[in-house]
């Protein structure tokens, strides 16, 4: 890795650490007790995956299903969070000019059928997360649209030469999102990553039980010596709050690795005692009220900016982050984050004033003057209680009091994305789910849809895009910030999306579960290679 780079990282880990706040870290890693062998790790996922493929999902649960089993070429070291460590990688250097990036991979390493990796598979998996082929979907097409060509100079050696410099071209090396298929999988059904796995990572795939809960065993052949510790492990779906505490208080998972709320934290305590490890963290992961544009009456700003003003977001922070893992104003990067909006400035923005009367006043005259007085829609939202339930209750109560009449509708996950993504929902409870404060992560879902396949308002702004493109490129902070600033005012201008809240993270472990890392995102260590049982 070039100097210039560890330093740019170094710059952006500390103004991260300004920015994070009270995380707890619990001290189990500073310990002289040498990490055991064996044993079977069973924690909660509170949601099905719709799929395997994370290439093609935004949701964690398909993330907490599937990362044990596979690598990516870099990932984030956790314990220097957010420096860059290499996975599949051995080493990489970055050109000065950042348009050239060079990887050099682990030798002897093996998919789960025991094919060897080589340059080969890590070109065919970009090539499908850049260009998709039909019928194939790239969440994150839009993060390497930069790349140019991919070369494999040798089956250890994969270039990536750049059409255009992309300032968090590395970060994005590191996404866990982006794990690595066997060329020859793709080759035969570019959608077998949908319903089957064939990975590199710590463990192999032994079962899914729909509805019971997905297993791994341990990867034999692992590339990475002595790892990983588990002998295997299970992640059980208690899509139920009630039932995912009482397998954590009764011991029947060790662990909920995504987040809970106060409450349930404040119950497990008080159950537990110091049977129980809490950690908390500010998150990046904020829920969005979103528009789709296709449909009338919401492909008229006024209608849009109005219920937009309806929401008191500051008394709703109050009052959500009592009950639920809902906390934090902020706009379109996580509050308290190097480029995130001050609140001087965030009040000033559509949907943000402290005004609450005023702005329902606006939002009434908007309605009325689009001809609007008595609208009535669907809410559409996922069933998840947290914290996707109260949100939605707190909207239809919002948007009561201008005389708007709401139908509150939950699902599941996969029918939830599914009508998202299919553009037959009306305004929907979305999620932005981002693994690291970077904005050109952050910014990219509110990309025109033919750019940004999560771009679920169905918009299409080439200001918006101009404005993204010119801030990837611009490596002077502030005048990037000034171009993140100019984006998020058109954006909310438009109100096409919106943040309602950003989260608040709170996850229980036992104190038996050792090796587990905290960070500010729940997409991030997943991977559990270094996780153990103290038992």
């Amino acid at each position: 890795m070039t100097t210039t780079r560890r330093n740019a990282l170094k710059g952006v880990a500390g103004a991260f650490a300004l920015g994070m706040g009270g995380i707890h870290w619990d001290t189990r890693q500073a310990g002289a007790q040498a990490p055991k062998k064996g044993g079977t790790l069973n924690f909660a996922i509170s949601a099905e995956a719709p799929h395997y493929d994370p290439h093609a999902s935004d949701t964690y649960a398909t993330l907490h299903f599937a990362a044990p089993f596979y690598s990516t070429l870099l990932r984030f070291d956790l314990a220097k969070f957010p420096e860059l460590e290499g996975d599949l990688a051995q080493s990489w250097t970055v050109a000065p000019d950042l348009l050239t990036y060079t990887f050099k991979l682990h030798p002897n390493v093996k998919f789960h059928d025991g094919t060897a990796l080589t340059s080969a598979d890590i070109k065919a998996t970009y090539d499908r997360l850049r260009a998709p082929p039909q019928g194939v979907v790239s969440t994150r097409q839009a993060t390497f649209a930069d790349i140019g060509t991919i070369e494999t100079p040798d089956p250890l050696t994969v270039i990536f030469k750049m059409k255009a410099v992309n300032a968090s071209m590395a970060e994005h090396f590191a996404s866990p999102w982006n794990v690595i298929y066997a060329a020859k999988d793709l080759a035969s059904d570019p959608r077998a990553p949908l319903t089957k796995i064939n990975g590199t990572g710590p463990f192999s795939f032994v079962e899914h039980v729909k509805g019971g809960h997905v297993a791994g065993k341990r990867n034999e052949s692992y590339f990475k010596q002595g790892l990983p510790l588990l002998d295997g492990w299970k992640g059980i779906f208690t899509l139920q709050a009630a039932a995912m505490l009482n397998a954590v208080q009764g011991g029947q998972v060790m662990g909920e690795f995504r987040g809970i709320s106060p409450a349930e934290r404040d119950r497990l305590v008080s159950a537990m005692g110091d049977k129980i490890r809490i950690e908390e963290s500010s998150w990046t992961l904020a829920l969005l009220v979103c528009f789709n544009v296709e449909k009338k009456p919401f492909d008229d700003v006024r209608v849009r900016r109005a219920l937009l003003l309806a929401i008191d977001r500051w008394g709703g922070s109050t009052g959500l982050s009592r009950i639920s893992t809902l906390r934090s104003v902020g706009g379109v990067v996580r509050p308290g984050s190097p480029f995130a909006t001050p609140e001087a400035e965030l009040v000033k923005l559509p949907g943000f004033s402290k005004d609450i009367a005023a702005s329902r006043a606006e939002a009434k005259k908007l309605l009325a003057d689009a001809g609007q007085s008595n609208l009535k829609f669907t809410l559409w939202n996922r069933n998840l209680a947290m914290p996707y339930t109260p949100a939605g209750i707190f909207l239809v109560d919002q948007w009561r009091q201008i005389g708007v009449e709401v139908e509150h509708k939950q699902s599941d996950t996969a029918p939830y994305l599914a009508t998202m993504n299919a553009g037959n929902h009306d305004v929907a409870v979305d999620f932005t789910n981002l693994f690291m404060d970077d904005t050109s992560l952050a910014l990219s879902k509110f990309l025109s849809l033919s750019r940004s396949p999560e771009n679920r308002s169905r918009s299409k702004d080439e200001e918006l895009d101009k404005l993204y493109d010119d801030h990837i490129r611009e490596r002077d902070p502030e005048k990037r910030k000034a171009l993140i600033r100019a984006f998020e005012k058109r954006l909310y201008e438009q109100a096409y999306q919106q943040q309602l809240l950003w989260w608040h993270r709170i996850v229980p472990t036992h104190k038996t579960l050792m090796g587990w890392q905290m960070s500010p995102s729940h997409n991030l260590g997943a991977q559990l290679e270094g996780v153990w049982l103290n038992t």
